[in-house]
């Protein structure tokens, strides 16, 4: 019998975001969109990242270029 790693609906991730206007986890259009209840979390300024606090995942602030 062969055992298949299985990967947890909300892994541990980060991800670039070049808005902090309407940031939401899981994000919208994801294949996860139903992992956890949506949440918004906000970066303010001076800050360069927030953290889902459902499942981890890191949203870090990518400066416009």
């Amino acid at each position: 019998m062969t055992r298949t790693k299985l990967e947890s609906a909300c892994s541990r991730r980060v991800i670039e975001v070049v808005s902090g206007n309407d940031l939401c986890c899981p994000p919208r259009n994801s294949h996860m969109w139903n992992a956890h209840p949506r949440v918004y979390l906000p970066i303010e300024k001076g800050m360069q990242s927030t953290t889902c606090y459902y499942c981890g995942t890191v949203y870090v602030l990518k400066e416009k270029t």
